[in-house]
């Protein structure tokens, strides 16, 4: 499929510089330029995609453990313990994106929109894994956090959360969402 494409590539480049700015076939809308002028990015590294994935695990893990120890502290239950440790992640994970848009200049209401745009999916992919794996495995739910049981279930429930989330951002980066968005502000 490669040599279909090689021949090619010169005219995708100036068929989309053309419609970009105007100057290709009256008959041919803007809309039909190829998807790399509509914020795709290409290839991306799994380096960044599981540097983008680390970022949202922080959040996740704090959230996590912060809302454990709350409700075990109140003496919650398990779905509502883990209600608040689901909150607690989105929290801390969009927290972490806030902090370093904000540093970077940008203005409050379009650091939280930039936040909300790049880490739902993720945090919401690594949360049903995470909460999953802890959900499914049997005596973890009912393990305190003395229980080494708790720990290691934790720790095993957030690398495969990890391992599952990483090629959702590698496909979200790539195509110009997710973290993509977090870092045209700070570059």
């Amino acid at each position: 499929m490669e040599h279909m494409h090689e021949g090619h590539e010169g005219h995708e480049d100036r068929d989309c510089h053309e419609a970009h700015h105007g100057h290709g076939p009256a008959n041919e809308p803007e809309h039909h330029a190829p998807a790399h002028a509509h914020g795709a990015v290409g290839p991306v590294s799994w380096g960044m995609a599981a540097r983008a994935t680390l970022h949202c695990l922080t959040g996740c893990a704090i959230g996590e453990v912060l809302g454990m120890i709350i409700g075990t502290a109140l003496g919650w239950g398990n779905v509502q313990t883990m209600i608040l440790a689901i909150v607690l992640a989105f929290f801390f994970g969009y927290a972490l994106t806030l902090r370093g848009l904000l540093a970077a200049g940008v203005d409050p209401r379009t650091a939280i929109r930039v936040a909300l745009a790049a880490d739902t999916l993720s945090i919401a992919v690594m949360e049903l894994i995470d909460n999953g794996v802890i959900a499914l495995w049997p005596g973890a739910m009912d393990a305190h956090l003395s229980e080494p049981l708790f720990w290691i279930v934790l720790a095993i429930a957030l690398a495969a959360a990890f391992v599952i989330t990483t090629p959702v951002n590698k496909w979200m980066i790539g195509r110009g969402k997710g973290h993509a968005v977090v870092h045209r502000y700070h570059h």
